[in-house]
């Protein structure tokens, strides 16, 4: 099993406009998950599912690191104890911006629970880029 998430996509949107949407919450909170999150370092947040979504819960964490287009912070399943690692890193390209997401240490995970947790992550990562997606084409439309 692979213990590390790995997404990279290609937005033509400017490296600001898409650093905001992954580090304030208000952003956050529109298209990702309800969140308190603030992009300094040592700030304990969460991330807050829908009480109608299944099998969703609370995700908390710290922030480890929130440098210009690096952020690197924990993940938390609440009631869990299993600590992972997010770190999103944004390059300005020709076309755009270019992000980078991993999701590591999913190994700390017990057995089975690995494989499932791995699996549930990295579909959820799929929706959450999906998610990005549209939130930048729809904002940039709105102005």
């Amino acid at each position: 099993m692979n213990n590390t998430i790995t997404k990279e996509k290609v937005f033509q949107h400017p490296i600001d406009k898409v650093w905001n949407a992954i580090t304030k919450a208000e952003e956050l909170s529109t298209w990702f998950l309800k969140t308190n999150f603030k992009a300094e370092k040592g700030y304990h947040y969460t991330f807050s599912s829908e009480p109608n979504e299944k099998g969703c819960t609370n995700i908390i964490g710290i922030v480890k690191e929130a440098n210009p287009y690096t952020l690197i912070y924990t993940w938390i399943v609440e009631g869990t104890n299993v600590e992972t690692t997010v770190t999103w890193k944004l390059e300005t390209i020709p076309e755009g911006t270019k992000l980078f997401l991993e999701h590591s240490g999913i190994e700390n995970y017990a057995g089975e629970t690995a494989i499932t947790m791995f699996e549930s992550f990295n579909g959820g990562w799929d929706n959450c880029m999906s998610g990005l997606t549209t939130y930048l084409k729809e904002e940039v439309n709105a102005r």
